[in-house]
């Protein structure tokens, strides 16, 4: 089915039950290009990890994505066209959780970005099935970054916590200051991440733009798979309508009905319908829905859903694609950006339009 990170992001801090999937069973229901086997137990935490090299952003090595690099950023499915070259803003997109695998007592809490095997599940999935929907749209740039461990979500010491977030953290914001200073020459951007690279956008956001002139430039802010507060930006709104720019959208995406395990009804998350770009509980239907992208990545697939605004959440009634009746699970965090792939592309090309006729 889709791919990412195992934790739900329905409590910035909480992990729900991660279920080994049986990979041979249900690998071509996969939107994305990898079933990580999400083994996480909750583990005591012992000692001192060691801490991975930091990256060097003046490096190539060090970017998953780069415009005049060829990487996984610029894979487009068929009947779509990969437009960095003529981009007139600038995409910078933040991964999700890749670093799932079981860590050991002692290993590092924070992934190493000079781990090539690492490097490739990173590209093969979040890059080439996230990412890429802004090629279309402008410039992709994507760091590589000491990302946290997936169990450091849960862990019980708010301290140690609070140093890995603060790590994975500090090399997004150094790798975006590098990106500013380097790149950007005063170009429009749009922020897009997901799951635990919302952990960080969040953050960037209130740096970098919140309080900031460089909040002109700001075209939108995809901040996917993680809560984020209606109130936690002072100066940048949620967005309630497509053409609107400067603002941020946010949707975390579960099976009609279904409430993650930590939930409190009538809360002040923000959640964006990506079919009709509303905050309202509209209801949108299937035929709304403009494409997801599959395992295959060969073509785009219209229809596979319908999307609901509900109480924080966004509610889809059981998506509907070739083998989908095998899977049951109705928390689809792994799918937020693909279920609607060809739909967040269209409005992130059309809210760039509207930027330049502001």
């Amino acid at each position: 089915m889709f791919q990412h990170s195992c934790f739900d992001p329905s409590n910035f801090y909480h992990l729900t039950r991660c279920k080994v999937m049986n990979a041979t069973k249900y690998l071509s229901l996969f939107v994305t290009s990898l079933a990580f086997a999400c083994t996480t137990q909750r583990e005591a935490l012992v000692g001192n990890s060691s801490v991975p090299p930091a990256p060097d952003y003046t490096q190539t090595a060090s970017w998953a994505a780069l415009p005049d690099q060829l990487d996984a950023a610029d894979i487009v499915p068929k009947g779509m066209e990969d437009r960095q070259k003529d981009g007139e803003v600038d995409v910078f997109f933040v991964h999700p959780t890749i670093y799932t695998q079981q860590r050991e007592d002692g290993e590092p809490w924070n992934a190493d970005v000079q781990n090539a095997k690492m490097n490739k599940k990173v590209d093969d999935s979040a890059i080439r099935f996230q990412s890429s929907i802004f090629n279309g749209v402008g410039r992709v740039y994507a760091p590589r970054y000491r990302q946290a461990h997936i169990s450091a979500y849960w862990i019980k010491e708010p301290e140690l916590q609070k140093r890995i977030f603060d790590l994975a953290y500090s090399d997004v914001r150094r790798a975006f200051q590098y990106y500013l200073d380097n790149y950007n020459q005063g170009r429009p951007i749009v922020i897009a991440s997901h799951s635990q690279g919302t952990t960080h956008t969040r953050r960037l956001l209130k740096e970098f733009f919140d309080s900031t002139n460089l909040r002109n430039r700001l075209v939108v802010a995809y901040l996917v798979g993680m809560p984020v507060e209606k109130n936690y930006l002072e100066n940048i709104p949620p967005c309630d309508r497509p053409e609107q720019t400067g603002c941020f959208c946010s949707w975390r995406t579960y099976l009609r009905g279904h409430y993650p395990e930590i939930h409190q009804k009538g809360n002040n998350i923000v959640s964006t319908n990506p079919l009709n770009w509303s905050t309202d509980t509209l209801y949108a239907s299937r035929e709304l829905n403009k494409g997801a992208v599959l395992r295959s990545f060969n073509k785009v697939i219209p229809r596979v859903c319908d999307a609901q605004v509900y109480d924080g959440l966004l509610w889809v009634n059981k998506p509907k694609f070739p083998g989908s009746f095998l899977y049951n699970n109705p928390n689809y965090h792994i799918g937020d950006f693909n279920l609607f792939y060809a739909n967040v592309r269209e409005n992130a090309l059309a809210r760039v339009g509207y930027f330049w006729k502001r």
